[in-house]
């Protein structure tokens, strides 16, 4: 067997195991941050074609796709849209999805390979290998490493913070603890821990969901006992610019990571050289490096359609195959990729949004972080590409949209009467599909449902492809959790 590289060497150590090396790397400048996953692959041309059309597509990239893929989906972020265009390629391509036997890998515990339908370690048939692994979990990348190749292809999806509050305290409410106190999300953020306890039934919601979804370990001021919620003084909030703030691309972090105070830990999960503060920001830095080492490309969704650009770059697909509808919407929230315009805002949003970036602190570092890298992939690719791409993208949604919708756009559930386009409801907010236009060839037909298809039905489809019944048996509807 070869030789690991830095990268791959990093997942399969994982965090917590290299604390000793973290004091090598901090005293060179996190060098670490260096490993991250390259930048390598171009696409020779972004052409677009009809799907409903005969003639051949673009020429055949110069560099094969990559079709072992690993998406850690996020909430409350634009994955279902994402989740849409891996089931969609997937489907296609007859490759083999790791699925849940229900709806999430055991969600909100960590990952666990065993969660994997059809996953037999100890069998001795040969198992088919997996290609895709995308729906929800708590990110564990020991586990997901006994289920997927470590060349397998990792990304994932963030969104600014206070977006995500404003979406999840909608969608949410009725499952945290804290969100269901909370008689406005105002309320809830102008003093959060008269609603919030660590470790409360569904509270990881409430705070740093991202930071949760990635699997990352807390400082410990926000870790909680058993039976002993700790409650810590509030951090020092960030001092976000007044008014029109510089290009989301330009924050400076420095100005985010405050130090935290800390109680002592006999049990830190990880260790550190000399006294790594766990609040501080070397810890958030030490986090984030890993996260670069795990990960080969991390889509902003304020920039959704930029990241598809470069999603389909990095993994020499054609452009066709990232253009979709967007999924998992609410009725009157906008899209998920919606940016927040702190200059736009009033006085008292522009406090609102302050204060949801203050409260989840560590979610805001994830935020700049992966917002500045993915703008240097930018840079890198070429603005005026990107926008030409983009412009093409953009244009193919829309004739896509006005080709297979009704209205050519989402519409309310209530004008949805097929049930394998009816979005699950959940949360305040209506949760908006889509109806197909009537009189589609058959062709169209087929690809116009992939593109409107929710990600539970897709999920069933999916289910039953791979996994198909032995007996005819009725069918049980089984309840469906948030997706």
């Amino acid at each position: 067997m070869g030789l690991l590289s830095p990268t791959r060497t990093m997942r399969l150590w994982g965090p917590r195991g290299l604390g000793v090396a973290l004091g090598v790397f901090m005293t060179i400048g996190f060098a670490l941050q260096l490993w991250g996953g390259p930048f390598q692959r171009r696409l020779p041309g972004l052409q677009l074609r009809h799907f409903w059309a005969s003639a051949p597509g673009p020429a055949a990239p110069s560099c094969p796709p990559r079709q072992r893929l690993v998406f850690l989906k996020t909430h409350k972020s634009g994955s279902s849209s994402v989740l849409s265009l891996l089931h969609r390629y997937g489907d296609r391509h007859g490759l083999r999805f790791a699925l849940p036997a229900r709806y999430q890998f055991g969600y909100p515990r960590l990952f666990q390979a065993s969660r994997v339908k059809g996953y037999r370690p100890q069998s001795g048939d040969t198992q088919p290998p997996f290609h895709i692994l995308c729906h929800h979990m708590r990110f564990n990348l020991k586990e997901v490493l006994q289920v997927m190749p470590s060349d397998s292809f990792f990304f994932s999806i963030v969104r600014d913070p206070a977006a995500l509050a404003r979406s999840a305290f909608s969608y949410y409410k009725s499952a945290s603890s804290a969100f269901r106190k909370a008689p406005s999300l105002a309320a809830f953020l102008a003093n959060p821990r008269a609603f919030y306890r660590p470790g409360a039934r569904g509270d990881h919601y409430a705070r740093n969901l991202l930071w949760f979804d990635f699997g990352l370990p807390f400082p410990p001021d926000m870790r909680t006992k058993r039976g002993n919620p700790r409650v810590s003084r509030d951090p020092n909030p960030p001092q976000l610019p007044s008014g029109a703030g510089p290009p989301a691309h330009t924050l400076d972090p420095n100005a985010l990571f405050h130090p935290v105070p800390t109680v002592a830990d006999g049990h830190s999960q990880m260790s550190s050289p000399a006294s790594l503060d766990l609040g501080s920001s070397s810890f958030i830095q030490w986090n984030l490096a890993w996260l670069d080492s795990v990960f080969d490309l991390v889509l902003v969704a304020e920039y959704f359609d930029e990241s598809l650009v470069l999603l389909a770059d990095a993994l020499c697909w054609g452009l066709d195959d990232v253009v979709g509808f967007m999924h998992n919407a609410q009725a009157g929230g906008g899209q998920d990729g919606s940016t927040i315009d702190d200059g736009g805002l009033t006085t008292e949003d522009r406090q609102l949004t302050a204060r949801a970036r203050a409260w989840n602190n560590l979610d805001w570092a994830l935020y700049v972080h992966f917002n500045r890298s993915l703008w240097a992939r930018i840079k890198q690719y070429g603005q005026s590409r990107l926008e030409s791409a983009v412009a093409e993208l953009r244009a193919r949604r829309e004739a896509l949209a006005k080709h297979c919708l009704v209205g050519g756009e989402a519409l309310d559930p209530k004008y949805i009467t097929d049930r394998r386009f009816r979005p699950f409801q959940f949360g305040s907010g209506k949760v908006l599909g889509y109806v197909l236009r009537s009189g589609l060839s058959l062709q169209d037909q087929e690809e116009c449902e992939r593109l409107a298809t929710p990600e539970l039905q897709y999920k069933d489809k999916l289910d039953a492809k791979q996994f198909p019944p032995t007996v005819s048996l009725p069918l049980k509807t089984s309840r469906r959790p948030s997706p």
